[in-house]
């Protein structure tokens, strides 16, 4: 591993703990309470944070008014929303922005209420607005999760991915999530069946959603939030917990074109930048946070991450080698339960950066045993469509 620059760090995080909160509170109260936890856990306070980034989930305009609400004074505001990889987006602008003097304490927060609206994320519409593609894709009631399942069939046609090895992907997250109480919590909460550790006859023996995809390769809807709090080297140096590292960032857009390959994503331009920049390459890697709205995403990204070539990522995930209890095997996958088995409240990608964190500190209910390097890697908008990446290496103080 080369020298790398330590500029800015994660310091505080805290996950809302209900995927069910029922009407009890709202997003702008979930996010409120999950800065004060964040910056109670960094040691920090109101007063200390002059960088706002935001994504507007919690309403329109939510960005302009997200200071008020919290009752601070920022000079840095950020309102990038791309979709789930917002958070990783914020986190590489909250990097940029320090090093350059303008903020000293970055604050990212998220709150949804997305199954308490009983919002239908993956089987309602495509959603996100007016789109240069709508006349050519909306028309034909093509749907989030028929998206999804277009990408693995072609994945399977080109390469001979097998329902087998996407499954496998679901049985690690799984596994994981039992470990995690809050995420066996929201399981329970959300009334799924049969609540354990899964298998790969599991996963294809559940109902179909949208061929290939099967129920046990979606994400759960859950409601939830988070927040981050990322300081300046100097602020790091005296806060409750051991900093974690931001060591390089990438970014990334990607849309349909003719003669386009909708298996390779946006990640594709971005990995290679944030490793390039954190001098790290992704055999090292210990913790691969990696946005799991399906498991077609999580195979996908994986193969466009650099973890093995394009069309290789169903043997190479295959025989439990995503596990955090293999780690001679590759990077652990997920170790909270991802979105997949522990919540994805419609904009996952804020828990990727929290979990990455909680394994760089030795936090984890799968905690990957003397883990020292992360990517957290975040997907937004619609694999095989208009989407979003961005790339973020972490490193242990």
């Amino acid at each position: 591993m080369s020298a790398q620059s330590r500029d800015a760090a994660i310091v505080g995080v805290y996950e809302y703990p209900s995927r069910d909160v029922e009407g009890a509170v709202n997003p702008l109260q979930i996010k409120a309470a999950c800065a004060a936890k964040a910056l109670a856990d960094a040691g920090l306070d109101w007063k200390d944070v002059d960088a706002i980034y935001d994504a507007s989930e919690s309403g329109p305009m939510s960005g302009l008014m997200i200071s008020e609400y919290f009752g601070i004074k920022p000079t840095v505001m950020d309102t990038t929303s791309v979709g789930g990889s917002s958070y990783e987006f914020h986190a590489a602008h909250a990097l940029r922005d320090i090093r350059s003097g303008k903020a000293n304490v970055a604050l990212l927060t998220y709150g949804s209420t997305a199954h308490s609206n009983a919002l239908a994320i993956g089987a309602g519409g495509r959603g996100g607005g007016v789109s240069p593609g709508d006349n050519m894709e909306t028309f034909a009631g093509q749907t989030l999760v028929a998206n999804y399942a277009m990408v693995a069939q072609r994945h399977m046609h080109e390469f001979g991915t097998t329902s087998e090895q996407l499954a496998e992907i679901s049985v690690a997250t799984r596994f994981h999530a039992m470990r995690n109480p809050e995420a066996v919590k929201a399981m329970e909460d959300l009334e799924f069946m049969n609540i354990r550790e899964t298998t790969v006859e599991d996963v294809i023996s559940s109902r179909m959603i949208a061929d290939p995809l099967h129920l046990l390769d979606c994400c759960m809807i859950s409601d939830g939030g988070g927040a981050i709090v990322i300081a300046s080297a100097e602020i790091a140096a005296s806060c409750s917990k051991k900093p974690v590292w931001i060591l390089g960032s990438g970014e990334s857009i990607k849309y349909p074109e003719n003669g386009g390959d909708i298996t390779v994503s946006a990640g594709a331009q971005s990995a290679p930048i944030a490793f390039g920049e954190a001098g790290v390459k992704p055999i090292e890697i210990d913790v691969a946070m990696i946005y799991d709205s399906f498991s077609i995403t999580v195979l996908t990204l994986l193969e466009d991450l650099g973890f093995c070539g394009k069309g290789e990522g169903g043997p190479w995930v295959s025989g439990g080698k995503l596990r955090f209890d293999r780690p001679s095997d590759g990077p652990a996958i997920n170790t909270d339960g991802g979105g997949l088995s522990s919540n994805h409240p419609g904009m996952r990608g804020i828990f990727l950066l929290i979990e990455a964190a909680r394994q760089m500190r030795g936090e984890s209910h799968s905690q990957v045993e003397d883990a020292r390097l992360a990517v957290a890697h975040g997907n937004g908008g619609m694999l095989g469509a208009r989407h979003s990446a961005a790339t973020i290496i972490l490193a242990r103080d």
